[in-house]
């Protein structure tokens, strides 16, 4: 009966975002009420469960989220993305031209939201193509390839950072497995593919693009910007300080805070919270791309406001995929999953994938998708004994797959490049395809390789 509700749940919440238009937080609970009825959770306590599922889906995430916006807005507004982008093609060359624009995007990937990353890095792309005289798909592919595996694989992005908190997965574990992960798989979805895509839609690799569907654009002088050392030393200090935390414990207390810590110990493990984490980061942006570019405080406010609108919608979002995943954990769905599974020999970690491929191909939103997944696979994980961060990143891989026309990263890829519907299809649904696989299969050979540890 608990499956047959969840199914009835998934197919309202396809039918009322896909059929009606509905909004997707709106979707969200009221999809929660439904399942919360279709599994006997008395009535007067559906509505706890919902605001206990957003309250603790958005508890530490709000700050992680909200103040990793306020970063990468000021490091775009200070012009610190551009020089990012404009020293690394320098400094590598036409030849190498690809390495160089998948480098910048990772960097400035992990400090802004897919979407703003595009936006930002498109006009650049544009420019270069045109200076060197290439396809603006060429460049493009790599690209978005780049901005893609750290929107799915890397804390204080909102999918892994959410997954990790309903695994209960340590950030800094999944930051570190997952940049391990991310390597390959842009490799493969952005330069390697780039060769057999202009093969495929070859006419695809002669549109000039359609910058328009940017809206004003922001000019920079690349003598007026942020030096390119302090630029990305901004954009990475999150990284930085999980990095130290991860690599502290796992060097000398095997990868957690001891029972007695000692000072050091505890400062470690504390700049190494996201939260915290993203507070210092968060300071030291207001530092070197506001008031060392003698930016008036006014200014600097006013760059953090318009990066809280610009992620309001994505944070009730993820609150409303908190609530249906407490709904389905109070009604026994989770239960039931485990029971159904028990002695099947299927990897927690292949079954998480799948499950948010599902979603994903389904619903559109990897966050969506990836959120119900984590619930879903989470008392499953934990029966199993599976590593959390490496069950974080299954998810997240999954929740990346065949990107289509249910997907705002189609529209997007294909109005700026000016593609076809097929074509877009050839490339940019392929790409985010293959950086699902390779990402699943990375993290069943870093499983491997820890259990051959362990043993």
């Amino acid at each position: 009966m608990a499956f047959l509700v969840l199914i009835l749940g998934v197919a309202l919440l396809l039918f009322l975002i896909i059929k009606l238009k509905l909004n997707t937080f709106v979707s969200l609970i009221i999809t929660s009420i439904a399942v919360g009825i279709g599994l006997g959770i008395p009535m007067t306590k559906i509505a706890t469960s919902i605001q206990n599922g957003i309250g603790g889906q958005l508890g530490e995430l709000s700050i992680v989220f909200g103040f990793g916006a306020m970063l990468g807005r000021l490091v775009a507004d200070a012009g610190g993305a551009y020089r990012i982008s404009h020293t690394l093609i320098e400094k590598f060359g036409k030849k190498r031209l690809q390495l160089a624009i998948v480098l910048a995007s990772f960097i400035i990937g992990i400090a802004l939201f897919f979407e703003v990353g595009m936006v930002l890095l498109i006009p650049i792309v544009f420019a270069i193509a045109v200076e060197a005289g290439v396809s603006i798909l060429y460049l493009g592919i790599p690209m978005a390839a780049a901005l893609s595996v750290t929107h799915g694989f890397l804390p204080p992005h909102p999918a892994p950072t959410a997954i990790s908190a309903v695994l209960n997965a340590n950030a800094g574990h999944v930051l570190l497995y997952g940049i391990i992960v991310a390597i390959p798989a842009v490799i493969v979805a952005g330069p390697v593919y780039t060769k057999f895509a202009k093969k495929i839609v070859p006419d695809a690799f002669n549109r000039k693009g359609n910058l328009t569907a940017l809206g004003p654009q922001k000019k920079f002088k690349l003598e007026d910007t942020p030096g390119f050392g302090i630029s990305v030393l901004t954009s990475l200090f999150p990284v930085i300080l999980m990095a130290i935390t991860t690599v502290y414990q796992l060097l000398f207390n095997g990868g957690s805070v001891p029972k007695n810590p000692t000072l050091l110990d505890s400062i470690i493990a504390f700049i190494g919270t996201p939260a915290i984490t993203m507070t210092i980061s968060l300071l030291v942006a207001m530092c070197t791309m506001g008031w060392a570019r003698r930016f008036k405080t006014p200014e600097i406010m006013k760059s953090l406001e318009d990066a809280v609108k610009s992620i309001a919608m994505l944070l009730l979002v993820i609150g409303g995929g908190g609530a249906f995943k407490q709904v389905l954990i109070d009604g026994g769905v989770g239960d039931a999953v485990m029971k159904l599974f028990t002695g099947v020999n299927i990897s927690p970690l292949i079954l998480g994938w799948l499950i948010a491929v599902v979603l994903r191909v389904a619903l559109g939103s990897a966050t969506v998708a990836s959120l119900t997944a984590a619930g879903l696979v989470l008392p499953l994980m934990t029966s199993a004994g599976v590593n959390p961060a490496l069950m974080v990143l299954a998810v997240g891989a999954g929740s990346l797959a065949a990107s289509h026309v249910n997907d705002a990263g189609f529209w997007m890829f294909k109005e700026y490049f000016d593609l076809t519907v097929k074509e877009t299809l050839l490339t940019w649904t392929v790409l985010e395809s293959l950086i699902s696989v390779v990402g699943i299969i990375c993290v069943g050979v870093s499983y491997k390789v820890l259990l051959q540890e362990v043993k």
